[in-house]
C-alpha cells in the first residue's frame, strides 16, 4: 500500500488514494502505531465521487470511522490537486457529514493553505454533567461530529487526559465525543487543548476549533461574523461563525513524506 503521511497543524495521517480494504480496523490500527507502525493519528482515503469532485473517509489511530475532519479535509484538497487528480481550485469533497467546499490557496504550483466552508454548528445551551462525582460544565456543539467544549481559566494546566477519556465512558456519549477545553485569551484569540474520540490527545483538530469559536460565540464571550484566531498544540486556525452559525475555517497542510506499507 503506497500512502502519503500529511498534517494539518500536527493533526497527522496516512492519506491514500483508493478503495477501502477490508480490513481497515486493523491495517489503521497498526501502521498508525508511532512505534511499530508509520505513526499517525488515523488514515484518510481519497475516492472520486459521484456527487462531489472526491470523496473521503477517515479511520482513527484505534480503527473507528469519523464522519468528519477539518485538518484531515485541508489535506486532501492538497492531496489531490499537488499529485495533478484535480487542476481545480474551488472543490467539493464528499464526506460522511456531508459535502463540504474547499477552496485552495496555491503558491508556486503547490497548496499552501485551504479554506473550508464547515456547514452549520449546532451550538447547544450548557450543560453539567458528573464525571467521577465532579461537576463539569459543557458546551454541547455539533459540527459533522459531536464535541463537548468546556471553557476553562488555563489549558495548560486542565486535566486534558483524565476527563477527555471519563468523557468517552460516560452514559450521556454512547458513541464517544469530542472534548475541547477552551481559554479566551482576547476577543479575537482563543487558546486550545483537544482529547479527540479514536485518537486521544492530538496536536489540534479542525472541527474542533469550529466547535470551540461556535460555543463561544453561543455563550457571548466572542463576536460572530469575526475572524476568531484558534491556537492549538500544533498551531493556528482562523475560524469565522457567522450569525446563522454557517463556519469558515482557513488554515496549513503540509505533505511529511511518501511511504509503502507490506499489508
Amino acid at each position: 500500500m503506497l500512502f502519503t503521511k500529511m498534517q494539518g497543524l500536527g493533526n497527522d495521517y496516512l492519506y491514500v488514494y483508493g478503495n477501502v480494504p477490508e480490513n481497515i480496523k486493523d491495517i489503521s490500527t497498526s501502521l498508525s502505531d508511532r512505534h511499530f507502525g508509520a505513526g499517525a493519528d488515523g488514515m484518510i482515503f481519497i475516492s472520486p465521487s459521484a456527487v462531489a469532485d472526491f470523496s473521503m473517509r477517515i479511520f482513527n489511530a484505534d480503527g473507528s470511522e469519523a464522519q468528519m475532519c477539518g485538518n484531515g479535509i485541508r489535506c486532501v484538497g492538497k492531496y489531490v490537486y499537488d499529485k495533478g487528480y484535480t487542476d481545480k481550485t474551488r472543490l467539493k469533497i464528499e464526506t460522511l457529514s456531508g459535502i463540504r467546499n474547499l477552496k485552495l490557496n496555491v503558491l508556486g504550483g503547490r497548496v499552501k493553505t485551504v479554506t473550508v466552508d464547515m456547514g452549520q454548528a449546532k451550538a447547544e445551551n450548557k450543560k453539567t454533567v458528573l464525571i467521577d462525582g465532579e461537576s463539569v460544565t459543557y458546551t454541547p456543539v455539533n459540527v459533522g461530529n459531536p464535541h463537548a467544549v468546556i471553557f476553562v481559566n488555563d489549558t495548560q494546566s486542565a486535566s486534558v487526559n483524565t476527563i477527555g477519556q471519563k468523557f468517552q465512558n460516560h452514559k450521556d456519549f454512547p458513541g464517544g465525543v469530542n472534548v475541547e477545553f477552551a481559554q479566551i485569551t482576547d476577543e479575537n484569540s482563543i487558546r486550545m487543548r483537544v482529547y479527540e474520540r479514536g485518537s486521544g490527545i492530538t496536536m489540534a483538530c479542525g472541527t474542533g476549533a469550529c466547535a470551540t469559536v461556535a460555543a463561544a460565540v453561543k455563550q457571548g464571550l466572542v463576536k460572530a461574523n469575526s475572524p476568531v484566531y484558534v491556537t492549538l498544540d500544533g498551531g493556528k486556525l482562523e475560524i469565522t461563525v457567522f450569525e446563522d452559525f454557517s463556519v469558515k475555517m482557513t488554515g496549513p497542510a503540509q505533505t511529511v513524506y511518501e511511504g509503502e506499507a507490506n499489508i
